[in-house]
C-alpha cells in the first residue's frame, strides 16, 4: 500500500518544503496528532479482553474518508498476514487496533510494540517525503533518527494510555488528508 497520510497534499501546497519542516510536521503527529492517537488505540486494544471498543473508536475517530480507508486496508492486510504466517485467530481490525491486539495475543510487550509502531509510521512518511520532495535518503534518515525520542516516549507512555486519552490537535494534517481526496494528480492513496 502507498499511503502518505495527507503528506502529499502538504508538500504540494508548500507546507512541507525541507527536512526541518518535515521533522516539525511528523513531530506534531507524534505529540498531538494521528500517531499519538494510533498509540492510544493500539494500547486500548492491548489492554482489553477484546478489541471491540478500540475498533469502534478507531473507525469513528478517522478525520477523513481516506484516513478511514488507510486504517481499514492496512489493518486488513496486517491481519491476513498474521493469520497466515503466525496462525493467530485475529479478526480484521483497523491497523493500530490490529497491531495492539496481535501483540497481546503473541505476548509481545506493549512498550516495544508501541515504539516500533511509531518507528514504522514515521519511517513510512519519511519514505513518502523522499519520493515527493527534494529530500535525499541520507537527509531522510537524519529526520527519522531525530524523531526517535518520540518513538521511545510513545512506547514508554503506552501503558498509561486509554481511550479517554484519544484526542488530536494536528488539525492541519487532518485537513490535508481531506483535501488529498480530490487532489489531482497524486501518487499516494491517502
Amino acid at each position: 500500500f502507498a499511503f502518505s497520510h495527507g503528506l502529499e497534499t502538504a508538500i504540494s501546497d508548500g507546507l512541507v518544503t525541507d527536512a526541518g519542516a518535515l521533522e516539525d510536521w511528523l513531530s506534531d503527529l507524534a505529540e498531538h496528532g494521528s500517531l499519538r492517537s494510533d498509540v492510544v488505540l493500539l494500547s486500548a486494544a492491548y489492554a482489553a479482553p477484546t478489541p471491540d471498543k478500540a475498533q469502534a473508536a478507531a473507525l469513528a475517530f478517522q478525520p477523513s474518508a481516506e484516513r478511514l480507508a488507510e486504517a481499514v486496508q492496512l489493518g486488513t492486510a496486517f491481519c491476513r498476514t498474521v493469520r497466515d504466517v503466525l496462525d493467530v485467530d485475529l479478526p480484521d481490525l483497523a491497523y493500530p487496533v490490529a497491531v495492539g491486539y496481535a501483540a497481546k495475543l503473541r505476548g509481545i510487550s506493549l512498550d516495544d510494540t508501541a515504539a516500533l509502531y511509531a518507528q514504522s509510521f514515521l519511517g513510512n512518511l519519511v519514505s513518502a517525503a523522499i519520493r515527493l520532495m527534494p529530500l535525499g535518503q541520507t537527509e531522510g534518515q537524519g529526520v527519522l533518527a531525530r524523531l526517535q525520542p518520540h518513538c521511545r516516549a510513545l512506547g514508554n507512555e503506552a501503558a498509561q494510555l486509554s481511550l479517554d486519552d484519544l484526542a488530536s490537535a494536528a488539525f492541519l494534517s487532518d485537513i490535508q488528508s481531506m483535501r488529498h481526496e480530490t487532489q489531482s494528480p497524486r501518487i499516494f492513496q491517502s
